[in-house]
């Protein structure tokens, strides 16, 4: 689909039934920045030697902090991928939709073609746009994925002029890239199946083979073998298109250099999503036992050689300084997370959650406090930032750096952080939204934090990780009480009260710009 519907003047009413809404056309500005959006997948803010980390050397994002302003208090809007991700390109808090969890490798575009995304924005502002590495926010229509096919819709229906992706997460079938709507060297002759209800074909399953298997599953993770590795979910067929793992970072970053170099001497909007540090954590030869922390150690080495070769890319090119380079996680760090690959044995003193409690699923501070970087080098020097800061205010303070004004019922929860971003403004107050697995919700104000009662399980079943769930309000001062051990709730039941009533009012806000 293309921007048409989307480009139509709004109706009175129309922003707060369309969900995310639709924008006129506004006329392009000169000297406009490139934008570089990279965001990397369950790295915790515990994991880069720039936030304090002894274990693991990561110097290429360091110098990217070094040049820009490191943000310490940033979060995600959830803590998992698939509405985080969802977040950040709608502006939408993804639990005021359905569909949102984490999806499968044959999930629907979850992101309606009529919506107005963050890739939207900048098309209209006449940049070359392109989204490569991890998506996982489903692709065609409802039903699910026809990989055999031109897939419709994809990412050029939602403002992407390339695509170069792997459609979920590299523990999920199908093992393949996809290339602006069709699988990147598939044989027609030898069409692929994919099911998350039942095998399908022959193919190997950990289940049942598990001699062939070269990394064994911890739990979950016995279906479908590919290149030695059990995923979630059941494949067949496509064996020509099958990606290679220890080389996915090789090639999702040659795409993206090439996408630079070809659109140098034009405003481009880049949205990069590394496989790493998700599992199964297959680093290439060249960074395997590299650092000593095991394989998880190995491909952080590994992401930060794609954060450096970008920089060399913007450096050889001369336009890093007109570039505004984004580095994030998704969500935070988790340990264990389906496969035994010693990760927790191999930890050797590292402390990815850093002293915050929780992680990848939870409600508490490591499950969406994450590393947040922007360099500009153009307009500011690096500094540490301290400001609270959320990942679903992006498009409208990127929005308000292009001059381009969104109406009302675009980006309905993402709010004009501007000022943060460039140092212009460096106390605040105000709030943040945090989503875990189960989507109990979070809010910090102030010192204060926030989480509501639920009747979810208070553990993520096959890791273990706790998620925050409680059947009681919960009240952390997290000033005090970074690691949230003490819950204050029953001796502070105002601060519960006032708390408890302005997440209740962002829950009922369809408009909050």
């Amino acid at each position: 689909m293309n921007n048409l519907t989307k480009l139509l003047p709004l109706l009175p009413g129309a922003a707060l039934l369309s969900g995310c809404g639709n924008a006129e056309k506004q006329a392009p500005r000169a000297d406009r920045p490139n934008v570089i959006y990279l965001i990397s997948d369950d790295l915790g803010i515990g994991d880069l030697s720039c936030y304090g980390a002894t274990k693991v050397n990561t110097p290429n994002i360091d110098r990217l902090a070094r040049e820009g302003r490191q943000f310490v208090n940033a979060y995600a809007t959830s803590s998992t991928s698939t509405p985080s991700r969802f977040g950040l390109l709608t502006g939408m808090y993804p639990w005021r939709q359905a569909n949102t969890g984490i999806a499968p490798g044959n999930s629907e575009l979850i992101i309606d073609p009529d919506c107005y995304t963050m890739a939207d924005l900048f098309h209209d502002e006449g940049y070359a746009t392109a989204a490569i590495g991890k998506w996982h926010l489903g692709l065609g229509p409802k039903g699910g994925t026809d990989f055999n096919r031109e897939i419709h819709p994809n990412t050029q229906d939602i403002g992407f002029d390339y695509e170069f992706i792997i459609p979920a997460t590299v523990d999920r079938v199908p093992c393949v890239f996809v290339e602006n709507g069709n699988v990147v060297g598939l044989d027609p002759n030898d069409p692929i199946t994919v099911s998350y209800d039942h095998k399908v074909g022959d193919w190997p399953t950990g289940a049942e083979n598990p001699e062939l298997v070269k990394l064994k599953p911890s739990q979950g993770h016995n279906n479908t073998i590919i290149n030695g590795i059990p995923r979630i979910g059941w494949m067949t067929g496509g064996k020509s298109a099958l990606w290679v793992d220890e080389d996915i970072a090789d090639v999702i970053t040659e795409r993206a250099r090439n996408f630079i170099t070809e659109h140098r001497d034009e405003p481009f909007f880049l949205y990069m999503g590394t496989q790493d540090v998700h599992v199964p954590r297959i680093p290439h030869p060249r960074f395997a036992g590299k650092s000593g922390l095991g394989t998880r150690g190995d491909v952080i080495i590994q992401l930060d050689w794609t954060v450096g070769e970008i920089m060399r890319t913007l450096d050889s090119l001369n336009i890093a300084d007109n570039t505004i380079f984004v580095f994030c996680s998704d969500n935070g760090p988790v340990i264990d997370d389906g496969y035994a690959d010693q990760a927790r044995e191999l930890l050797n003193g590292h402390t990815p959650m850093k002293d915050y409690r929780g992680g990848k699923y939870s409600a508490y501070e490591a499950g969406t406090r994450i590393p947040f970087i922007v360099r500009w080098p153009a307009k500011f020097r690096g500094e540490e930032v301290k400001t609270p800061f959320s990942m679903i205010d992006v498009f409208s303070s990127l929005a308000s750096m292009l001059g381009h004004e969104l109406p009302e019922g675009v980006a309905p929860d993402s709010r004009n952080k501007e000022a943060v971003l460039l140092g212009q403004e460096r106390n605040t107050t105000d709030y943040v939204v945090q989503q875990n697995l189960n989507n109990t919700l979070s809010i910090i104000s102030g010192d204060w934090k926030y989480i509501e009662p639920s009747d979810k399980p208070s553990f993520e079943h096959w890791t273990g990780m706790e998620l925050g769930n409680a059947p009681k309000d919960q009240l952390y001062n997290i000033t005090e009480d970074p690691s949230e051990q003490n819950d204050v709730a029953a001796a502070n039941p105002e601060k519960v009260a006032e708390l408890s009533a302005l997440l209740e009012k962002v829950k009922a806000a369809r408009q909050t710009r």
